[in-house]
């Protein structure tokens, strides 16, 4: 599915100023009569049917009278939390981030608008049916609501928002399918006029893993005797607020909502929970076209003949220091998709999934089915392009969806990489059957598993036989997280929501056991009167005595993590050229030497740093939230917690990294464990959660850090889901525009 780059993962962009706190003052925009438009009476309307109640933590709980009214007050109440990373999300969604941010953003614009333009959304908004055309209305109104009573509020770029919006943003992961086109590639393809083919860019090593842990339990596992649920996404700091939306006409949803989404993405109702975890199926294939010009038009051969490229005209305004300026850019369609780069003389097109009306029903649709046969009948729309599904609900049912959307395709090719496209045997022969697809229900293991791995492992010996299915419906493989769940949920019968709250927090680094094991094999190795041998013997012991596991004052953890980081750092280029994992790569093919001088350079650094290799991981790993602006600025003379748990790349479930360019000695995370909750499924919903942060974006609201010292520490809050619960713990309830 194609998905915009979201807001929060845009750390290059400049800073934003925040929105006002939940309940400013009601007003006019600047310069609207005061004449009531109709638009403006249905606004005002729509709002008296809609009730937010604001509980202690800041967390909305909208309720409207039907789905509309209630889809109208959540996108309201999103606004009032952080109206910025609403607007940024439609901004980029429909390819004008150039607009407000300059030149350097005409590439991630071109690479929307060849998959996104305003008259064919506006073509689907108008072929949708009328119970979603009333969402994607009252989704828009919420907004424009919101505008009209904050005057002091002045968008960047978005003064209106139309109900067709919602279609250019349709699936709520981090990196959708859309981002696997290189942006580096596109500029260089289309930056260049006469050149036919271009060499590739390199792609740059994701410092911190994109993705999430699932779990689900079934109810003979838990003391309970009832179904459990853990959501764990892994994404970028303040990706997604928490909140609960409730109506009279069956909507019922709790959990996380990205920005400017009218559906809760991964969360639950009173009957069933769902979680995506990326990272399912093949699904984005590329296709060399053989490209000549023929009569002043490029032409590409298919089957025994040719056909013409598409070409189409894209417009690429940007803002300049002398005012608004633009680009424009020939693009090229095969009947494939877009030509996005060029290789060994061809052109690459990609093909991915275009079916945002089906996507956004389906994105809806899910968060009100209350069972499973309800909950897989969503499923049957196919539309869930890149992630999977990990579930369970009241009947004690748990399940599991490896992907979704998945393509029939001849086995006959390496799908893994381009084909060619000029041979009609590499075409899509439709979708495959939920059926069909790699899928769980009630494995006789009892419990479910994904971290983002192969689902070969999703339920220990219950798990899906790999050799049953073609390669091209998984797409990962195992990771060290993997390793780790399967670890701490096998050989269970007593869960509860603290006990499995503690093993998502499980402390053991998994990945370190093979790493240090050979890192010794090498030490042990050195000449006894080897220099190195004396230098690396305090380090050297301080590993061997570690038992693998994080701690706020663990030496060894510091140690381990900054080894880690300087073999990443230098073997990432040669286990890409091995299209091997970098972590692969270094557990299974580093030479000796190179293990140890990286601990050398691991101890320099820290000494440099911190005065001493010593230093307890505490010290070093801490979370840290001073602004709302989308690229955080850290730093270590300002207010910051220490956290104990690390990197998912080091195989820890709680995942705590670092993506944004490190400018500080110490280690401030901004992407992994960010809205977790653990749920219980029965006659009552019980849940526990906990939010990065908090849930607003201004520093002047309570809200902003209010479970910023909590979330350090892994404790979670009471999830207040019943009405009666949320009014023992009001803040505020009031109507839209109040």
């Amino acid at each position: 599915m194609f998905r915009p780059f979201l807001v929060s993962t845009l750390l290059g962009c400049a800073t934003i100023a925040s929105a006002l706190p939940a309940g400013a003052a009601p007003a006019r925009r600047a310069g609207v009569s005061s004449a009531v438009t109709p638009e403006q009476a249905r606004w005002h309307k729509t709002a008296q049917r809609v009730t937010i109640m604001r509980d202690k933590w800041g967390i909305p709980h909208v309720f409207g009278k039907s789905d509309a009214d209630a889809v109208f007050g959540l996108l309201y109440a999103q606004a009032e939390d952080d109206f910025n990373r609403v607007e940024l999300n439609y901004i980029n969604a429909l390819g004008r981030l150039a607009e407000v941010e300059g030149e350097a953003e005409i590439w991630r614009d071109l690479r929307m608008k060849m998959f996104i333009t305003p008259g064919d959304m506006r073509a689907r908004y108008a072929a949708s049916p009328a119970w979603l055309k009333k969402l994607m209305v009252a989704f828009a109104d919420g907004l424009n609501f919101y505008l009209h009573t904050h005057p002091e509020v002045k968008p960047r770029l978005i003064t209106h928002f139309e109900p067709w919006m919602a279609l250019a943003f349709s699936e709520g992961s981090i990196g959708g399918d859309i981002e696997s086109i290189n942006l580096k590639d596109l500029e260089q393809f289309y930056g260049k006029k006469s050149a036919l083919a271009l060499a590739d860019a390199p792609h740059a090593l994701d410092r911190e893993p994109r993705g999430s842990n699932g779990f689900a339990i079934a109810p003979k596992l838990s003391a309970s005797g009832r179904a459990l649920l853990l959501i764990n996404p892994h994404t970028s700091f303040y990706f997604r607020p928490e909140v609960h939306v409730v109506s009279n006409e069956g909507l019922n949803a709790y959990g996380a909502v990205t920005w400017g989404q009218f559906f809760v993405y991964q969360g639950f109702n009173d009957k069933a929970g769902w979680m995506h975890t990326s990272g399912g199926g093949d699904v984005i294939d590329e296709y060399l076209e053989t490209v000549t010009e023929k009569d002043g038009r490029y032409v590409y051969q298919y089957g025994g003949g040719e056909r013409s490229l598409r070409e189409v005209k894209i417009t690429l305004p940007y803002k300049s220091a002398g005012g608004m300026a633009s680009k424009s850019v020939t693009a090229y369609f095969s009947h494939h998709g877009p030509v996005v780069r060029a290789q060994d003389g061809k052109w690459v097109a990609v093909k991915l999934m275009e079916e945002p009306l089906k996507a956004l029903t389906q994105s809806y649709m899910r968060t009100k089915a209350r069972n499973y046969k309800a909950f897989r009948k969503t499923m049957a729309l196919r539309t869930n392009s890149s992630n999977n599904t990990v579930y369970a609900d009241a009947d004690g049912a748990i399940a599991y969806f490896h992907g979704n959307f998945v393509p029939k395709r001849d086995t006959a090719f390496d799908w893994k990489k381009p084909v060619d496209g000029s041979n009609p045997a590499t075409e899509w022969q439709g979708l495959h059957a939920i059926d069909d697809t790699i899928t769980l229900l009630n494995p006789a293991s009892g419990w479910i598993q994904n971290t983002n791995n192969w689902p070969f492992a999703a339920a220990g010996a219950s798990s899906p036989r790999q050799q049953d299915y073609p390669v091209y419906m998984w797409s990962l493989p195992e990771n060290a997280r993997g390793l780790h769940a399967v670890a701490v949920l096998e050989n269970r019968t007593d869960f509860t929501l603290d006990s499995l709250i503690a093993a998502a927090y499980d402390s053991h680094l998994t990945a370190f056991d093979p790493l240090i094991a050979s890192l010794a094999a090498a030490y042990d190795e050195l000449p006894a009167g080897a220099a190195l041998k004396a230098q690396l013997a305090p380090q050297m012991a301080a590993l061997r005595a570690w038992d693998r596991r994080y701690g706020l004052d663990s030496v060894a953890t510091s140690l381990a993590v900054y080894w880690g980081q300087e073999m990443v750092a230098n073997a990432s280029a040669a286990a890409k050229a091995n299209g091997v994992p970098t972590l692969d790569y270094i557990r299974d093919s580093l030479a000796p030497a190179e293990r140890l001088q990286a601990l050398v350079r691991a101890t320099a650094r820290l000494e440099t740093d911190f005065g001493a290799w010593q230093t307890p991981w505490g010290e070093i790993n801490r979370f840290q939230r001073v602004s709302g602006d989308v690229r955080q600025q850290y730093d270590d003379a300002k207010p910051s917690y220490p956290v104990a748990f690390a990197s998912a790349n080091w195989g820890s479930l709680a995942a705590f990294g670092m993506v944004a360019p490190q400018t500080t000695k110490r280690i401030y995370g901004d992407r992994g464990n960010s809205f977790v909750a653990v749920v219980e499924f029965g006659p009552r919903v019980r849940a526990k959660s906990i939010l990065a942060g908090g849930n607003s974006g201004n520093p002047a609201s309570p809200h902003f850090s209010d479970q910023a010292e909590m979330y350090s520490k892994g404790q979670f809050k009471d999830v207040l889901f019943y009405k009666a619960d949320i009014e023992k713990h009001l803040e505020r309830k009031y109507h839209p525009g109040q």
